[in-house]
């Protein structure tokens, strides 16, 4: 578990949140039709060197890029592939940096071009859970909260939350604890954590338009629902402060 107990730790901290958070900016910009997805991984490692980071996925336990990019039915850790995206895809990147010594971890899900409405509620519904779990990250609060607070939200909209992937603590480690479920039943071992001023968390929703249920790519990474239906995917790192989260991604 990470505590940032002092202001040098929160900037470094900090430092490579922001640019983590440009790099998604920035890819998010070229995510359009005809866009080559090898490219992507390209231009997000370039932009993430050139500031002096390194990309915290590419090697992790051999992954072998810097964003993991997830299309469609495709829910997270997607291989970068030899393809160029279509109109009316959903195309989840998922990126992290080390800096300083800490660790940052963001994703977001980007439209190429046009979509369907039932894509663009996915979407939103999507990120408004985030929005919702990251209101319940306080001082005092349990990660119990978090996960209550998402699991509602999206299943009142008639969606499903993955179960088998969870959101972490983060910091001097990429993945550190407690872990943050996305759901509160079952009960996970982590779900008692108090939330204390210092911790920093990446929560991070997966829902999904058909099923909860998953499956693992033949490539040994990409993890997809196992009804071949659309999936989405929001994160941020997310400091817990005295008065109110602080999101740094």
């Amino acid at each position: 578990m990470v505590d940032l107990n002092n202001m040098e730790q929160v900037n470094k901290m900090t430092e490579s949140c922001q640019i983590l958070s440009d790099t998604l900016d920035l890819v998010e910009t070229y995510i359009v039709p005809g866009q080559s997805v090898l490219e992507l991984d390209k231009i997000a490692e370039d932009y993430i060197v050139s500031k002096d980071g390194i990309p915290a996925f590419k090697g992790y336990n051999n992954f072998p890029s810097t964003l993991c990019i997830s299309v469609d039915d495709e829910i997270v850790h997607g291989i970068p592939k030899d393809i160029t995206l279509k109109e009316g895809q959903i195309v989840g990147i998922d990126c992290g940096v080390l800096k300083n010594g800490y660790y940052s971890d963001s994703a977001r899900t980007i439209p190429v071009g046009e979509i369907s409405k039932e894509k663009a509620l996915l979407l939103n519904t999507t990120k408004e859970a985030l929005d919702i779990g990251i209101s319940k990250a306080v001082a005092g609060n349990l990660v119990y909260d978090i996960s209550q607070a998402i699991q509602e939200y999206v299943e009142s909209k008639g969606y499903s939350i993955v179960r088998e992937l969870v959101g972490h603590g983060i910091g001097k480690q990429l993945h550190l604890d407690p872990q943050v479920p996305n759901f509160c039943e079952p009960k996970n071992h982590s779900h008692d954590v108090v939330l204390e001023e210092g911790m920093c968390l990446a929560i991070e929703p997966m829902v999904n338009l058909g099923s909860r249920h998953i499956k693992t790519d033949k490539d040994g990474w990409t993890i997809k629902t196992q009804d071949g239906k659309p999936s989405a995917h929001f994160e941020h790192s997310v400091l817990i402060t005295k008065f109110q989260p602080r999101i740094l991604t």
